[in-house]
């Protein structure tokens, strides 16, 4: 019994470490900058060429904050949620970022942190399952935008699938800009294979992909 015991305590300090040591935090975003909303959407471009140049974690932080982040002491997000539901999960495919190892991550809101899902540059494998669309693998990052559409459906049943749509559009236009103010470029990809970017990404089930959104410096 004591053995067992012991046994039971080793696995789950160790689970814990395993998972401490999968989490990336993210230093704070910023709330200002030079660029008014107005000349971000005046210069907002979708760019499909990326040049070498690595990204930040503070280009990651802020785009990601920018799609799903916590603004002031509420749990309110950047982008609006029909009835504060929030089924919007965001994924980061990182592939040349300083100071972050390659991988899949999930983000989390709440911590402004994330978890690494998935060890390995899955770029060239997303690009596969979105049609071989290469500016994906060209990147530093991809940015990932699913919906769990049971959060929503709870609520607003049938409505719920065009209320979930209509937030990963909101998320998308906030990628945009944020990366528009910060001379980043990006653009949506439509066009893949659910299921073969849940599998390349390692997604829960109930996690669907809504938009695909590979970020970096213009070439």
């Amino acid at each position: 019994m004591r053995t067992v015991l012991i046994c039971t305590v080793i696995m789950s300090i160790t689970a814990t470490a395993s998972e401490h040591d999968q989490r990336v935090s993210l230093p704070q975003a910023v709330f200002s900058s030079d660029m008014a909303v107005e000349e971000a959407l005046l210069e907002r471009r979708s760019v499909r060429k990326f040049s070498k140049k690595a990204l930040t974690l503070d280009d990651i932080a802020q785009l990601l904050w920018a799609a799903q982040g916590i603004t002031g002491s509420s749990t309110y997000r950047t982008a609006p949620s029909a009835g504060a539901l929030y089924p919007i999960e965001m994924y980061l495919v990182a592939g040349n970022v300083e100071g972050l190892a390659q991988g899949v991550y999930r983000y989390r809101p709440k911590s402004h942190d994330l978890v690494r899902i998935v060890d390995g540059d899955r770029r060239r494998s997303l690009a596969t399952a979105c049609w071989f669309q290469t500016w994906l693998r060209q990147a530093p990052a991809v940015i990932v935008t699913t919906g769990v559409f049971a959060r929503t459906a709870r609520k607003y049943g049938e409505r719920s699938e065009r209320y979930v749509q209509v937030e990963a559009g909101a998320v998308a236009q906030n990628i945009y800009l944020q990366a528009t103010s910060r001379g980043l470029g990006t653009v949506i990809v439509g066009a893949f294979r659910d299921t073969k970017v849940k599998a390349v990404l390692g997604l829960p089930e109930d996690h669907e992909p809504l938009t695909v959104m590979p970020v970096g410096h213009y070439r």
